[in-house]
């Protein structure tokens, strides 16, 4: 069993790993070659360095405050897609009212609405949380909207004749086949997150990874800046696995196969 497990784990992330050392190994030698200045492009191990010499700091202010912001944004941003592109996909009339302004919020930039978030809400954590809010909520009504709509559309007017309503239709034969297209939405939700946070963060934040990142930027520690873009990396990655874990139990518990 251990065997398997570990044949399926290099065989699906072998490669990847193996890219990443490679990558981290031609950094370092260019890094001691100083074909790049250090300031600009540090190397690796003094960007690990910078993350020990900083590391309570970075974990016990900076890391929490993001992490509470990417979090309550998806919460919000999860709840309140689910709950529109379901209500777009039961109501036709809805769908067409409210399709055209999700899109048009989207080519909103978020550098030009933080500012007005910050006159709404003041430096507090609510500022950071619209701009995660506003990024993550759109896959979320889409992948919920769209994987409703493709699913179990040919036993809905069976279903009707037989008198279930649209409630139990929905419930039984469009939520389970919808599921992948949700999750597919509610994994890029949780990596914008993170991305939402970070911008919330570098435009009016006194907290943060992505205060920290801009605040080392300014004072040209370039070490310090790429450990906190590291952990915003692992962040978003970390909660991205979640997502996938959460989806592939969920799943098997209900027979979906992708």
């Amino acid at each position: 069993m251990r065997v398997s497990i570990s044949r399926t784990f290099l065989r699906d992330y072998g490669p990847f790993a193996l890219l990443v050392l490679v990558t981290l190994a031609g950094w370092e030698f260019a890094a001691w070659l100083k074909l790049v200045p250090a300031f600009i492009l540090p190397a690796p191990t003094a960007i690990w360095t910078a993350l020990m010499e900083q590391k309570e700091l970075l974990f016990g202010e900076h890391l929490p405050a993001t992490l509470q912001e990417v979090l309550l944004g998806f919460v919000l941003s999860a709840a309140c897609g689910m709950l529109l592109g379901t209500g777009m996909h039961m109501f036709t009339p809805l769908e067409k009212a409210l399709y055209p302004l999700l899109v048009i919020s989207q080519t909103i930039p978020l550098i030009a609405l933080s500012p007005i978030f910050i006159m709404w809400f003041g430096y507090t954590l609510w500022s950071k949380v619209a701009v995660v809010f506003l990024t993550a909520f759109f896959p979320v009504v889409v992948g919920t909207f769209d994987g409703l709509r493709k699913s179990g559309a040919m036993y809905k007017e069976l279903l009707l004749t037989l008198g279930a309503t649209r409630w139990q239709i929905l419930l039984k034969t469009q939520i389970p086949p919808a599921l992948p297209s949700l999750f597919s939405g509610l994994k890029l939700s949780m990596v914008y997150c993170v991305i939402g946070a970070t911008i919330g963060e570098w435009l009016g934040g006194s907290r943060g990874l992505g205060y920290f990142s801009r605040r080392m930027a300014g004072n040209l520690q370039s070490a310090e800046m790429f450990a906190a873009v590291f952990l915003l990396s692992a962040l978003g990655i970390v909660l991205f696995l979640f997502i996938v874990l959460l989806e592939k139990i969920i799943l098997q518990k209900r027979g979906i196969h992708r």
